[in-house]
């Protein structure tokens, strides 16, 4: 804004003297322009959103043993490949064409139509149709990566994903259908700008019923069901995933906008990005005063989570509120983590990164305050919309493992999991100068 002001001022006075021409007045763009800059935005927001998927692989890798390490980068990077094929075979389709009221168009090969475009008429809001697909698909890819976390150093690497393809290919764009599609949640009121529930609770959803059915981790709880702590293998390193998510989630929330061509929009992609990173602050600093306080040590790894959650947690509107709302939403969230994760430890379910509290319950809790800054939704119609998009994901998912649990099996034999996944499925260390058999030259 100060640069813009004193490039006005520059101009004026250069106009006074006569070396520049009078300064115009500021006019809507041309529907061309509009076009190009909406598609621009989806471009570069949805490459943000992508990046996100390193960010998720190198939380991941910091939080599990390093035994692991290469097998969870792994399943990162494959799920983020098989979401895009399944999105574009049956995905896009099923959750965005003809949607009539709970379930798009079962027509496989999502295709490109910019016939208008082509032809040199644009319409009020177009883009691309290849970016908006682009913008959709990198999504999809966000709730697998969710389950991956949950679910990791005991599950098998086909089976997950073999769910991974039923997650992206049915669940998440059936239950999309229902609200960006325009389907029966939307015309009910429900609002979830950027998907608290549709994204993150999805995902959280998934993962909580596939670690109840997997079980946990051996040693994680021992025959008194006392907890046993199984740190992570690379603080910095999940560290660094933390910083990449933070980053990605401005073009997760501020894409949401869905449009670049006009200041309106400019000016509420800008609101969004504020509150987006203020209610991860909020998020951060709640989760290590609570942590001082009932530990009397800072833990790191809430504090990352306090950032995660604090993101889910504004994820659902972060158009609407103030700044100072924003910070108070996240840090909610953050407070959110440092409960639900020993509670998941009273009830023996076993969450590697803290996913489940993160993504699942800050999730919630996002689309309920939705209710507090925009006055056209209900506190109702806001649970309606995650009590329903629950209940299928649950059901869906339940049914899903259980017929990879008693088919193909999902679970990693002990004498597996106690080697590591990295050399019981993939034949490789992570970090092989450092392993058992490591010798100095």
């Amino acid at each position: 804004m100060r640069n813009l002001k004193n490039l006005k001022i520059a101009t004026a006075a250069l106009a006074v003297f006569g070396l520049v021409g009078a300064v115009p007045a500021y006019a809507a763009v041309d529907g061309e322009t509009a076009y190009i800059l909406n598609t621009f935005s989806f471009l570069v927001n949805g490459a943000l959103v992508m990046w996100m998927g390193a960010g998720f692989a190198m939380l991941e890798s910091g939080l599990v043993r390093s035994k692991n390490t290469a097998t969870i980068c792994l399943k990162n990077i494959s799920l983020y490949a098989i979401s895009g094929l399944t999105f574009y075979l049956v995905g896009y389709n099923l959750m965005y064409l003809d949607v009539t009221g709970y379930i798009g168009t079962l027509s496989p090969f999502w295709g490109p139509v910019d016939t208008d475009a082509l032809a040199g008429t644009f319409s009020d809001g177009g883009y691309s149709a290849s970016s908006d697909w682009f913008f959709q698909m990198v999504f999809v890819a966000t709730a697998a990566s969710i389950v991956s976390g949950a679910l990791a150093e005991r599950i098998k690497l086909w089976p997950f994903l073999g769910f991974v393809v039923l997650l992206t290919a049915i669940i998440y764009p059936i239950q999309g259908s229902w609200v960006w599609g325009g389907g029966w949640l939307s015309e009910m009121g429900f609002s979830d700008y950027a998907g608290s529930t549709l994204v993150h609770s999805v995902g959280g959803w998934s993962a909580l019923t596939g670690a109840i059915i997997l079980g946990a981790r051996k040693g994680k709880f021992n025959a008194e069901g006392r907890v046993n702590p199984i740190p992570g293998a690379n603080l910095p390193l999940a560290t660094l995933g933390t910083f990449i998510l933070w980053l990605g989630w401005f073009g997760f929330n501020g894409g949401s906008v869905l449009a670049l061509g006009s200041a309106a929009s400019a000016i509420e992609m800008s609101n969004v990005y504020a509150n987006t990173n203020m209610a991860a602050a909020g998020g951060v600093i709640t989760a290590m005063i609570l942590t001082q306080i009932m530990y009397k040590k800072v833990d790191l790894t809430m504090a990352l989570n306090g950032a995660i959650a604090g993101l889910v947690s504004i994820t659902a509107e972060p158009a609407d509120p103030t700044v100072g709302m924003a910070i108070l939403i996240g840090c909610v969230g953050g407070a959110i983590v440092v409960f639900a994760v020993p509670l998941l430890d009273k009830l023996k379910i076993d969450d590697v990164v803290g996913a489940i509290p993160a993504h699942l319950c800050a999730g919630i809790w996002g689309t309920l305050a939705v209710a507090i800054s925009d006055p056209e939704a209900t506190f109702l119609t806001q649970l309606t919309g995650v009590v329903a998009i629950g209940v299928f994901v649950v059901v869906l998912s339940t049914i899903f493992w259980l017929i990879l649990k008693y088919t193909v099996g999902i679970r990693a034999s002990e004498e597996d999991e106690l080697m590591g996944l990295d050399k019981a499925e993939l034949g490789l260390e992570a970090y092989p100068e450092f392993g058992q058999g490591s010798q100095s030259f």
